[in-house]
C-alpha cells in the first residue's frame, strides 16, 4: 500500500478527470459503425479467456463491472470508452462461446498477441484469419436469408481499429540487444501492412491505427532488469533504451501508415500517437492526479516498481492499492481504468491523431483526405 503522503484523495481525482474535455458522440443509436479490432491485451475484452478457459481473478475488474471480464485491467480499456463514445455496446470477443454479442461488430484482439510470428494462437495473423472466416460465413448465411447477419455494405463502412507491436518489442529487448531488436521491426511492420491490405481487399475502407507506448515506462520491464546503470534512465526513470525502441517502431508504423494512404487512395486511415498521449501522462503524473507514475497498484515488494515476477497481480500473495489511491499501472504491463480514462479522453480530442478525425466521423460513412 502506499503510505499517507503518496496518496492523491478520491475527490483531486475525481476533480481532474470531470475537468477533462469532454467529447460528445454525434452518433445516434441507429447509426454507429460496426467496429472490428485486432490486438492484444491493450484491447482484449475477454478473448483470450474465452480462447483458453484461463481466468484472471479479483481484483482484475474490480474498479467497473465489478468482476473479472477478461480484461487486462481494474476495469475498462481504450476501446470500451471509445464504443462508449459512439454510444454502442462493449465489442465481444470472437472466441465468446456464450450468448457473444456481435451486433456491433467483434473483437479479435488477444492478450500476449504478436505481429510475429505467423500461424500461432492467436497473433495477428491468425486474428486476420479467423476475420476472414466470419466475413465469408456471415455473407453465406446471409445469402440464405439470415438477415440478422452483417452484409459486404456493413463490412466495408465499418471501422477496423489495430492495437499492437507491444509484445514483439518486449520479447525482442528480452532476448536480443538494441541493435537486432531495431532491425527486426521492419518485419513487425510488414504483418501490420499484410493485415490491413487483407482487410481492404474485402472491401474495408476505414481504419483506426493505434502506435505503441512507451514500454519503458512500464513497471513490469524496469523490475526485471537489475543490470542497468543510472545513465540508461531517462529523467523520468523509463529505460531510455526500450523507449526509442518504440519510437523506431512507431516511425515505421507511421511510415507505413503514409504509404498506405497514397495505396488505398478509397480509404480513411487514422493514425494515433499512443505513446505521446502515455508519455505526458506518465512524465506529468502529479498534474493529473498520480503518485509514483511507475508503480503497479496491484503487485508486490513495494517501492520503486512494486512489481515480482514470482508474486503478481496472476499469482497468490500479491497486494493491491485502495480504490481511493489511482495509480497508472494497474499489473506492471497494463494500465488501470483511471488512466484508461485519461488515454481515451484524449485520443478523442483529435490532438494526437493523423488526421485529427473526430472519432465519431465514421458513423457517416463518408471519406476525407488524410493528407
Amino acid at each position: 500500500m502506499n503510505s499517507p503522503a503518496n496518496v492523491v484523495s478520491l475527490p483531486a481525482f475525481l476533480s481532474i478527470i470531470i475537468s477533462l474535455p469532454l467529447v460528445v458522440s454525434h452518433c445516434s443509436r441507429n447509426t454507429p459503425p460496426l467496429i472490428f479490432n485486432f490486438g492484444d491485451s491493450n484491447s482484449d475484452t475477454g478473448g483470450f479467456t474465452a480462447g483458453t478457459g484461463l481466468v484472471a481473478g479479483y481484483p482484475y475488474g474490480r474498479a467497473f463491472f465489478p468482476r473479472p471480464t477478461g480484461r487486462a485491467s481494474d476495469g475498462r480499456l481504450v476501446i470500451d470508452f471509445l464504443c462508449e463514445n459512439l454510444d454502442t455496446r462493449y465489442l465481444s470477443p470472437y472466441l465468446d462461446s456464450l450468448e457473444p454479442d456481435f451486433t456491433n461488430g467483434v473483437n479479435f484482439a488477444m492478450c500476449g498477441a504478436c505481429a510475429l510470428p505467423r500461424f500461432v494462437p492467436f497473433n495477428l495473423n491468425i486474428q486476420i484469419l479467423q476475420f476472414k472466416l466470419f466475413y465469408n460465413r456471415s455473407l453465406e448465411l446471409r445469402a440464405k436469408g439470415r438477415t440478422n447477419l452483417f452484409g459486404e455494405e456493413d463490412f466495408k463502412n465499418a471501422l477496423y481499429t489495430f492495437d499492437i507491436g507491444q509484445n514483439d518489442l518486449s520479447g525482442s529487448f528480452g532476448a536480443l540487444s538494441y541493435n537486432q531488436v531495431i532491425e527486426k521491426i521492419p518485419s513487425f511492420i510488414s504483418e501490420i501492412r499484410d493485415a490491413i491490405s487483407a482487410i481492404h481487399l474485402l472491401g474495408g475502407k476505414n481504419f483506426w491505427v493505434h502506435n505503441t507506448g512507451p514500454l519503458g515506462c512500464l513497471p513490469r520491464e524496469l523490475a526485471i532488469r537489475s543490470n542497468l546503470n543510472a545513465s540508461d534512465f531517462d529523467q523520468y526513470g523509463c529505460i531510455k533504451s526500450m523507449n526509442e525502441g518504440a519510437k523506431e517502431f512507431n516511425t515505421k508504423l507511421n511510415a507505413l501508415i503514409q504509404e498506405l494512404r497514397s495505396e488505398m487512395e478509397d480509404s480513411t486511415i487514422v493514425y494515433v500517437d499512443m505513446y505521446s498521449i502515455k508519455y505526458e501522462i506518465i512524465s506529468n503524473s502529479s498534474s493529473y492526479g498520480f503518485e509514483n507514475p511507475l508503480m503497479t497498484c496491484c503487485g508486490y515488494g513495494g517501492a520503486p516498481y512494486n512489481y515480482d515476477s514470482d508474486r503478481n497481480c496472476l499469482t497468490s500473495g500479491f497486494t493491491v492499492c485502495e480504490e481511493a489511491t489511482p495509480h497508472i499501472s494497474w499489473d506492471g504491463t497494463h494500465y488501470t481504468e483511471a488512466a484508461n480514462t485519461i488515454f481515451a479522453s484524449k485520443i478523442l480530442s483529435t490532438d494526437y491523431s493523423t488526421p485529427p478525425l473526430e472519432f465519431s466521423f465514421f458513423c457517416n460513412n463518408a471519406r476525407v483526405s488524410s493528407t
